[in-house]
């Protein structure tokens, strides 16, 4: 099976660094025209534009989106990746704190997902792709904010698939467990928190962006194409069984040398 991306127009937000990044890097391996967004322009090799917009601005998004079509004619591939995190207690948040996360993680989405969607209409194709997170699933504590976010996000996913259901565009989510990257720190953590935290695992190691983004590759291809409304889980199997490290274990602790 071949997933030829060739030419197709991805726009990808938060590709400045992170996951963003590292997706951008594939999209682009795939040979697709991927144009990178951020608060800064990305500079990445192969980026067929690098462009600096705050996807929770209105106007910065519509110029956005309509400086692409002019550009490339067409938006086939919309991944909204953008994202930011708060933690505290429930009683300790902010307003602003509150009302950041939500303006970034889904109105970014939203108004992302409004700019192009009558675009895909009118090719009558087209794929969006939302990140939510494994705390969508099982929150943690001190995530509240994120976490609500990221389960708006999925029930966002759910009824724009709906919508464009009869435009043949499919509308996703994925959500990623622990990827290291420069905002959470995994690797730098003492080494018993890692531990702690990678005994969540069923593939008891780090993440990694490129992982990620290979899921993404898929869902947004034509081998896709049934594929619609969903959350993606791709977290290494984090909380499949309720102690994963049990199997390891049993198993004399297996590959546990080069977890970190």
């Amino acid at each position: 099976m071949q997933l030829d991306l060739t030419d197709r127009v991805v726009v990808i937000t938060g590709a400045g660094r992170g996951i963003g990044a590292g997706i951008a890097e594939t999209f682009v391996a795939e040979g697709a025209r991927v144009v990178g967004v951020d608060l800064a322009p990305p500079d990445l090799d192969g980026l067929a534009a690098g462009l600096a917009a705050d996807v929770t601005d209105t106007a910065a998004v519509s110029a956005l989106v309509q400086g692409i079509t002019d550009r490339f004619g067409r938006v086939d591939v919309l991944i909204n990746n953008a994202g930011v995190n708060a933690e505290a207690l429930v009683e300790d948040y902010t307003d602003e704190e509150w009302d950041r996360c939500f303006a970034v993680n889904v109105g970014g989405v939203f108004k992302m997902c409004r700019a192009v969607v009558p675009i895909m209409k009118r090719q009558r194709a087209g794929r969006i792709i939302n990140a939510a997170s494994f705390a969508a699933i099982v929150p943690s504590i001190t995530s509240a904010a994120y976490a609500a976010t990221k389960s708006a996000v999925v029930q966002f996913t759910r009824v724009l698939a709906g919508e464009l259901g009869p435009y043949d565009v499919t509308v996703n989510a994925y959500a990623p467990g622990m990827i290291p990257t420069a905002i959470n720190h995994f690797t730098e953590l003492p080494d018993d928190v890692q531990t702690r935290l990678l005994d969540t695992l069923t593939l008891r190691r780090w993440g990694s962006a490129g992982e990620v983004a290979d899921l993404l590759v898929f869902l947004a291809s034509d081998a896709a194409r049934y594929i619609t409304g969903t959350l993606v889980d791709v977290s290494g199997g984090k909380l499949a069984t309720q102690v994963p490290k049990k199997a390891y274990e049993l198993a004399g602790d297996l590959g546990s040398g080069d977890a970190r």
